[in-house]
């Protein structure tokens, strides 16, 4: 088969385009630490209140970990517990999140947190709070009629 020299020229040009295009996209995803969510545990939705650490949602202050305090939620039928948080500015926090029902998301807007929450799994996010303020927390899946309302308020507070 015989092709034009320009042909070979925008084709060899496409290909090395797409090249550069995936080595950046793959770069930056890397030295950003953007990744998926990890699903590294496994939870019985029916026993979510009885299991460790969501029958106690909230936050919890740790030790000797890479991060300062743990934010544990459990999404249920358009609602996230707890309803409200408050949480010293500057510290790095491990969001643990869980559903008792439907698929749910997790998404503060304005920030790269971003979950979804499945039925039967844990979903975790570490994150740097270094912005002032109140956020919310909002339910990015459609999860029935009364999805607009499931929101949740974390208030990042200057100590």
């Amino acid at each position: 088969m015989h092709m034009h020299k320009f042909e070979k020229l925008w084709l060899i040009f496409g290909v090395a385009s797409l090249l550069v295009f995936l080595s950046v996209l793959g770069v930056s995803a890397f030295h950003h630490g953007h990744h998926a969510s990890s699903w590294s545990e496994l939870i019985d939705p029916e026993k979510v209140d009885e299991t460790e650490p969501f029958d106690e949602p909230g936050l919890k202050k740790v030790e000797g970990k890479d991060w300062d305090y743990e934010l544990v939620f459990v999404a249920s039928a358009f609602s996230y517990q707890p309803n409200e948080v408050q949480i010293p500015l500057g510290s790095t926090v491990k969001i643990i999140a869980t559903t008792k029902d439907v698929i749910h998301g997790f998404q503060i807007p304005g920030s790269n947190i971003n979950m979804m929450l499945e039925p039967g799994y844990v979903s975790e996010y570490i994150a740097t709070l270094n912005q002032a303020g109140e956020f919310l927390v909002l339910c990015n899946e459609y999860c029935g009629a009364g999805h607009h309302l499931m929101t949740s308020k974390i208030e990042v507070i200057e100590s």
